[in-house]
């Protein structure tokens, strides 16, 4: 015979209502993802237990954006059903979604800096850590794209520069040689009359030939002949009177 229909009521046995809850538990999951992988639908599945914990499973990790598209729809919903929002009260409701959305983003910002974390399943870690390496591999692809754009912009500017210094180079060879061409110039031009003004002036010579130092010679013989006789006509009266004395 087979099973009978089991009555569904609460479990007043509160070891067996856990062992339950954690079988059905990872049915329900495990149906949620065969559903979601055979017919490639999304699916966003919440459980709490009846102390407080979370359990949930989403399609591609994301239940943020699934529980996003379903409250979209449904106010899309509840606008064509009732065009007036103030007189369905639908600001409250409103508030609610903002504040269940902003609770489960603060709880995953905990979850992201590694806070709150007893609460997790295994498959939920694993989620978690999926999702933080796939961020930081975005990260680091972004860092390596902005240091490469670094690189790259440095090279460009070095290369600017040298082109710059070697422009400048050459125009300082062509300034040297400039310099160097009208200098060699004005040496060609204005040679001569520099050298001679700055080169020292020699000595007039004096040439004697041996005719001119024979005339000297002469002359020199010549006045002291005169000036010979000139004392000798001096000494003459004197010497004459001298001998008449000694004659008498």
């Amino acid at each position: 015979m087979g099973r009978g229909r089991v009555q569904l009521k609460r479990i007043e046995n509160k070891i067996n209502r856990q062992v339950t809850f954690s079988k059905r538990r990872v049915g329900l999951l495990k149906k949620a993802h065969e559903i979601s992988v055979l017919c490639d639908a999304e699916v966003a599945l919440i459980v709490f237990s009846h102390k407080g914990k979370l359990f949930e499973y989403a399609t591609d990790s994301c239940t943020e954006r699934i529980l996003e598209r379903y409250e979209r729809h449904s106010y899309a919903e509840k606008q064509h059903i009732d065009p007036d929002p103030i007189s369905s009260g639908n600001w409250s409701l409103d508030y609610h979604k903002l504040k269940c959305k902003i609770e489960v983003l603060e709880r995953n910002q905990r979850h992201y800096l590694g806070e709150d974390l007893e609460s997790l399943s295994r498959r939920e870690i694993q989620n978690l850590e999926q999702q933080l390496e796939n961020a930081v591999k975005q990260i680091r692809s972004r860092k390596n794209q902005l240091v490469h754009e670094s690189i790259s912009e440095l090279q460009r500017k070095e290369k600017a520069i040298e082109d710059q210094n070697n422009m400048l180079a050459k125009k300082i060879r062509e300034k040297e040689k400039t310099m160097a061409q009208q200098a060699q110039w004005r040496q060609q031009n204005q040679g001569p009359n520099t050298l001679s003004f700055l080169l020292p002036q020699a000595p007039p010579s004096i040439e004697i030939s041996g005719t001119t130092a024979s005339q000297q010679e002469g002359e020199e013989a010549a006045a002291d002949e005169m000036r010979r006789n000139r004392l000798d006509l001096t000494l003459e009266p004197l010497y004459s009177c001298h001998l008449g004395c000694f004659a008498a």
